[in-house]
């Protein structure tokens, strides 16, 4: 009997079973690591990758450095297996199989700098990449550091090799027929070029063939072709931005991107370098009037006039261009009120927004503040849906962290495909994962290595609720140990910035330091599935 309906049955019986509008929990393995590091070896500070980035396919990966390089991975198990879930499922193929990518090019995207009018440094940190529409078999991408933004393509190219001479008159043939029948007939000399030498026109009677002919001549022969990639920068977007870029971001047209910095969010075409509207300013007059600062920007993904962009006092601005050329004024405003009698000296500095992202429908915004992720529905701005707790456990350590400028340190996040998870890093080369739908208890801590799973923290079997649930919806996932389950303290100069989730599987890829590590979640499936394999005859009743 075939087992690939009895799969599907098994997991719809597990499915049933799972409670109402919960997912099945997954479990996280190790899948693939790239740059890993030997025990005692010493990081360069150029090697520490900054940015990491799928593209909308999931085939390829992108990662930048320090040092200004842009390194390209690709996935190799879908070209080796092709065919959609069921086909495998009749070929006995491992649907569960991770993803599995392979180094593909590198190129050295950005130098440093040092701007003379300003005396100022520019470092060639990648801050952020983000994959374009792919065409004709080429990639493109966008790559920027702290001022100037650059449009990549990277082309597979054809090299002809020279690999010998056709001393050999077998040999020639390589090269065309040489010498024609004229050459017997004629009373005119022809070249190999198939050229014309005639004694009328003065060349001289020491001009003449070698006494082997015209197929004795040592002519190159192409006899090899290799593939290489070949990355060239198209076009480069500069001068725009007064302070450091903290983030692009891809319109659904497939034409325009914006970038921003502290104060201001300019609108680019790609096909014009030179020109760029400025579409939000936040300057004041005075500077001593600044209040906050704009800290992330992400174009809506579906409709191309809404964008939305976070500050630095923890609110998230929805803006439609369409309302005017200046968005200065917003659609929708998405903030948390303050609790009363909570405020303290580090009340603003934890609140500000670190990351912003979208889910793939752009119903939700993921917002990644020092201690929370926040989960907002663009249609109700009274607060967010859903608040997970981080890491708890780093409150009473506010002080020290802000000696130490931990506190002032940038976690992004991301959602998965399906929109039914989020995932943030942490300290110790932590990162958590939480399921955000209605009635998910989800809450799991992973360590960036090849055991993701040693460092689980005991979450609670039900989502705990605050005062304000009604305009704060649910906080999970609080864990309030300073240490791991093995008494080891988190260590804060090991810190996961950097993840990504696959646009179309549970797959993790994190940069921990120089390594980027990429984990896969399978569901965890309960007796259920396996009665059901048992009695389809796909597993062995004796070893069950």
């Amino acid at each position: 009997m075939n087992g690939g309906g009895s799969v599907e049955a098994a997991e719809a019986v597990a499915e049933a079973s799972a409670p109402v509008g919960a997912p099945l929990q997954l479990e996280w393995k190790f899948a693939q690591v790239f740059g890993e590091r030997t025990a005692g070896e010493e990081v360069q500070e150029v090697d520490i990758i900054s940015a990491i980035e799928f593209d909308r396919t999931g085939d390829h990966l992108a990662t930048g450095d320090r040092g200004g390089r842009v390194v390209l991975f690709e996935r190799t198990d879908t070209r080796d297996h092709g065919g959609n879930r069921r086909d495998l499922e009749r070929m006995d193929f491992p649907i569960n199989r991770h993803p599995e990518f392979r180094y593909k090019t590198e190129f050295q995207s950005h130098e440093p700098e040092f701007d003379y009018l300003k005396s100022l440094e520019i470092e060639e940190k990648i801050n952020k990449i983000k994959w374009c529409q792919s065409a004709n078999g080429a990639l493109f991408l966008l790559s920027t550091n702290d001022k100037t933004i650059k449009f990549w393509k990277v082309q597979e190219k054809k090299v002809k090799k020279i690999c010998d001479m056709n001393v050999d008159p077998a040999k020639a043939a390589g090269n065309g027929p040489l010498a024609g029948p004229c050459m017997s007939t004629s009373s005119k000399t022809y070249t190999a070029n198939r050229g014309c030498l005639d004694k009328t026109l003065g060349l001289g009677n020491d001009f003449f063939f070698p006494p082997g002919g015209a197929s004795s001549l040592h002519l190159p022969v192409m006899t090899s072709i290799e593939t290489s990639l070949v990355p060239r920068c198209r076009r480069i977007y500069a001068h725009a931005h007064d302070y450091h870029i903290n983030s692009i971001s891809n319109n659904s047209d497939g034409e325009t991107f914006i970038s921003a910095d502290d104060l201001r969010i300019n609108l680019w075409n790609l096909e014009i370098s030179n020109q760029s509207f400025n579409i939000v300013d936040v300057k004041p007059a005075n500077m001593e009037d600044l209040t906050e600062v704009i800290t992330s920007a992400e174009f809506h993904p579906t409709h191309c006039n809404i964008l939305a962009y976070s500050s630095s006092r923890g609110s998230i601005r929805l803006v439609d261009m369409r309302q005017s050329a200046l968005c200065d004024s917003h659609s929708k405003l998405f903030e948390e009120q303050e609790v009363p009698g909570s405020r303290s000296f580090f009340t603003e500095i934890i609140a500000s927004i670190s990351d912003i992202k979208f889910a793939k429908d752009g119903r939700y915004i993921l917002s990644r503040d020092y201690m929370t992720l926040k989960l907002w529905d663009i249609n109700m701005d009274s607060g967010p849906v859903s608040t997970f707790q981080v890491h708890e456990y780093l409150r009473p350590k506010l002080c020290d962290l802000y000696e130490n400028d931990s506190i002032f340190d940038k976690f992004e996040c991301c959602l998965s495909g399906d929109g039914l998870r989020v995932a943030t890093g942490s300290y110790s080369n932590l990162f958590r994962v939480f399921g955000c739908t209605d009635g998910s208890t989800e809450a799991t801590t992973l360590e960036a290595s090849k055991n993701p799973m040693r460092r689980q923290v005991q979450t609670p079997t039900r989502p705990s609720r605050s005062l304000g649930t009604l305009s704060r919806g649910f906080r999970r996932g609080a864990d309030t140990s300073g240490a791991d389950t093995n008494g080891n303290a988190f260590d804060f100069t090991t810190k996961l910035l950097h993840l990504a989730w696959h646009p179309t599987e549970n797959s993790l890829a994190c940069a921990a330091s120089n390594s980027l590590y990429m984990s896969k979640g399978n569901p965890i499936l309960n007796n259920c599935f396996y009665i059901v394999l048992q009695c389809c005859n796909v597993l062995d009743p004796m070893r069950s």
